[in-house]
């Protein structure tokens, strides 16, 4: 029993860890995340973490919820945890606990239903407080850059720095994991006894299983939520009047389509408008980590007066393949790079996990020895 609960706990522990540094890499919290200000003390000390259920399943929005969006303004934008206090017919008014003002009362917008991607679960009406997430994702993190920079230096290239260099190199190691184990489990001579023995406990290749789904649906999220049609409504006169979008007909206005991205792997973006009365340009943008690049969406009145909807259409792709590559699938279908970086993401989490704990079931009983993980052999 002792060694089930340990391997468990390895388990556990390993899989959220993993699944909270993918959560901050790809700008949407998987799991577990946590605040790094001191902003929401005392219910949450800088570095705490919390569970973090994604928007899309958390339910309606209310009053006294702990959200995670993303900003607009706060902290140069990015992702914000602070607590809703009010909701208008504008959005939600946010604040974080320990600030006597709320964001809005500065230079935040009120935060849309679309900007907020996670809810802090909070059982028993309290935010359920998890100490030293933090320092254990960035310890984490930190020693993957350490392994990507030397090995960047070994080699003598920069493409295993980033994201990108990063995303090659969990699948490169992934992919030698898996094959190490397939080998030692095929060249592995099991009698009755132990054939047996592997169907007590549970099986770890299905929580590494649901764990990748997770990362998956995140990462699907993350390229589908902040994209999809804006609308803008224009009124076609016999002259221009004042205020936005009441255009001349025969004329032209011009307005900002800002590109926004949150997390910190870049993302490639393709700008599309459904009528031929409106253009967009650049149609393609490459928008790095936290930044925002700003398009011009191109409002033409028609001939005809009346009130006319043009429509822009975002498509949004992490950059965890070569741009050239998300462009050509592009090119087939809009689903076609969501499903080509969810793969990747999905199989290298699930080959590395796998490597990490092996495929022996958990269980108790002594005359199993060390499981045939890399960490299953220290137990």
């Amino acid at each position: 029993m002792k060694r089930e609960l340990i391997r468990g706990g390895e388990l556990l522990v390993v899989g959220l860890v993993a699944a909270t540094v993918a959560g901050g890499i790809l700008g949407q919290p998987v799991a577990l995340s946590y605040v790094t200000t001191g902003s929401m003390v005392p219910t949450l000390d800088p570095g705490d973490g919390f569970v973090a259920v994604p928007s899309g399943v958390a339910g309606q929005i209310e009053t006294g919820d702990v959200v995670t969006f993303r900003a607009k303004e706060l902290s140069g934008g990015g992702l914000t945890t602070h607590r809703v206090v009010d909701e208008t017919e504008r959005g939600y008014v946010t604040r974080g606990d320990a600030n006597p003002f709320t964001d809005q009362d500065g230079s935040e917008p009120p935060v849309k239903r679309t900007q907020i991607v996670a809810v802090a679960w909070q059982p028993g009406g309290q935010v359920l407080s998890i100490p030293a997430v933090g320092a254990a994702v960035e310890g984490s993190r930190n020693v993957l850059r350490g392994t990507q920079r030397r090995l960047a230096a070994a080699f003598g290239t920069r493409s295993l720095l980033g994201t990108s260099g990063l995303a090659y190199l969990v699948f490169a190691l992934s992919t030698v994991w898996y094959l190490i184990e397939t080998f030692r489990d095929t060249g592995t001579d099991r009698d009755r006894d132990r054939s047996r023995e592997r169907t007590d406990g549970f099986d770890p290749r299905l929580v590494v299983g649901l764990l990748a789904l997770v990362v998956v649906g995140s990462a699907t999220a993350a390229m589908v939520v902040p994209g999809g049609a804006q609308e803008y409504g224009i009124v076609s006169a016999q002259s221009d009047a004042p205020g936005q979008r009441i255009i001349e007909t025969g004329t032209n206005e011009t307005t900002t389509y800002p590109v926004a991205n949150a997390g910190v792997v870049p993302v490639v973006t393709f700008l599309e408008t459904t009528d031929s009365d409106a253009r967009i340009a650049p149609a393609e943008t490459y928008v790095g980590p936290r930044s925002v690049v700003n398009a011009t969406v191109t409002l033409s009145a028609p001939p005809e007066t009346g009130y006319y909807r043009q429509v822009v259409v975002q498509h949004r792709y992490l950059a965890l393949l070569p741009r050239a590559h998300i462009r050509a699938l592009h090119g087939v279908h809009s689903w076609l790079p969501i499903l080509a970086v969810d793969g990747l993401l999905g199989g290298s989490f699930y080959a590395l996990g796998i490597g990490l704990l092996g495929t022996d079931r958990v269980r108790s009983r002594r005359r199993e020895g060390a499981g045939s993980g890399l960490l299953g052999g220290v137990l």
